[in-house]
């Protein structure tokens, strides 16, 4: 199964279609390492999980590309610390 989080380049973000509405996590790039400086939800998508669904896929993509993430956005970082499994991805600051 192909991962349905894609990066949108030209607007800096990870996507994630649920319902035809974007949840979407701002990013920078820096040295292999993805910064991710902002997660939004829609509202009506807000508590369905799509947030979640959205950072698992970015997370298995930073793992497969080889890099690391600092995550200064607050729900990305407290997302970090509740999946231990994603810990080893984190960068040193």
């Amino acid at each position: 199964m192909s991962n349905p989080v894609r990066d949108n380049p030209g607007l800096n973000r990870y996507e994630l279609e649920v319902d035809g509405q974007i949840v979407f996590a701002n990013y920078r790039r820096r040295d292999g390492t993805l910064v991710i400086t902002h997660v939004e939800a829609p509202v009506p998508l807000r508590g369905t999980g799509a947030s979640h669904r959205l950072m698992q896929g970015l997370m298995d993509i930073v793992r497969q590309d080889g890099m690391k993430v600092v995550p200064l956005c607050g729900f990305a970082s407290a997302w970090i610390r509740r999946h231990k499994d994603y810990a080893d991805l984190l960068a040193e600051r």
